[in-house]
């Protein structure tokens, strides 16, 4: 079963009297325990997608479920009783500024118990020591950095034990180190506690470090879907390619015979020189353009741009093939 379906799911908008198609037709499901990414540009519909999922929103068309309940089926109660399992953290942190870190986290727990006891209290003591901030429990949020206060909405997100964790945009509004810190604490909570997550972002790069597969709306239609490693070595949507475009590094207009070659390779190839091993022997002489080193979530890849040449470069291609290492002719 999945944790999330969205079934031919439509969402329209009345503005000016008009009706405006914020998403259309969108079939999608996200699998239990898994990063799922959630990519577009400003408009694309993504936040909107993710407000169907605890019926901030509710749909034009089409069905979403959870846990395989279908949301539109649901009583008041019911709805109450799900959305204590779906946390849910937003680019801005949504904290309550009158209250400590601790109280905002607590305040998490009043929402859903008409009293609370000891082991409510040492739970928020937990929570906030698992997201790294014990020494800061009674802080304000105006004390707090933006890295920290998003640290204090996770731990408030989990307050009730979710199964889900929804985060719409949850490093927007972060600087490079915070936002990392924030990415790892996901990849940890997904880690040990086995929460669904999904993530909303308009940065492959974000989708690149800690999701397993990902679904690129463009002008609210699902254009693409699959593993992270599918869509951003091997797009199909010209929305895919605009958003990996800015982990492309330039490449300068070819001045050999032979078109140049796109190198990418993953796992433990990535230390070894597995170009200089390919052309070992052979009458072959390359240059190397451009080239990186990164990581799919756990995963390390290497990508090179390079010029071969040579009688040998036939057979050099089919030793970088038979060591795992995809070939694609660029330019």
């Amino acid at each position: 079963m999945s944790a999330i379906s969205f079934d031919h799911v439509g969402k329209q908008f009345n503005a000016s009297g008009r009706a405006q198609a914020a998403l259309s037709d969108v079939t999608l499901d996200i699998v239990p325990g898994e990063v799922f990414g959630i990519v577009g540009a400003s408009g694309s519909g993504k936040s909107t997608l993710v407000r169907l999922i605890n019926r901030l929103e509710r749909p034009t068309s089409g069905r979403v479920r959870v846990g395989g309940q279908d949301l539109a089926g649901l009583n008041a109660r019911q709805l109450s009783d799900l959305r204590h399992k779906l946390g849910m953290i937003f680019q801005q942190f949504g904290l309550l500024s009158s209250k400590t870190a601790r109280q905002n986290v607590l305040f998490a727990l009043q929402l859903a118990k008409p009293r609370l006891d000891v082991a409510d209290h040492a739970r928020v003591d937990d929570l906030l020591a698992r997201v790294g901030l014990s020494d800061h429990a009674h802080k304000y949020p105006a004390q707090l950095s933006g890295g920290q206060k998003q640290r204090v909405a996770i731990a408030r997100a989990l307050a009730n034990s979710p199964d889900i964790l929804l985060c719409d945009e949850p490093t927007s509004a972060l600087d490079p180190e915070a936002t990392q810190g924030v990415l790892d604490l996901l990849a940890e909570l997904n880690r040990d506690l086995k929460l669904t997550v999904v993530l909303v972002t308009h940065e492959m790069d974000v989708v690149r470090r800690i999701c397993d597969r990902v679904a690129v709306l463009d002008h609210g239609r699902l254009v693409e879907a699959g593993p992270v490693s599918q869509v951003l070595f091997r797009p199909q949507s010209e929305a895919a390619k605009a958003l990996i475009a800015p982990l492309i590094p330039n490449i300068p207009p070819s001045a050999g015979a032979q078109p140049r070659l796109r190198l990418t390779y993953f796992g433990d190839i990535v230390t070894s020189d597995a170009l200089s091993a390919a052309t070992q022997g052979l009458d072959v002489r390359f240059s190397i353009v451009a080239g990186q080193v990164s990581a799919l979530k756990d995963t390390p890849y290497g990508q090179l741009v390079v010029e071969l040449e040579g009688p040998g470069r036939a057979a050099a291609l089919e030793r970088l093939a038979a060591r795992g290492v995809s070939v694609e002719t660029i330019a």
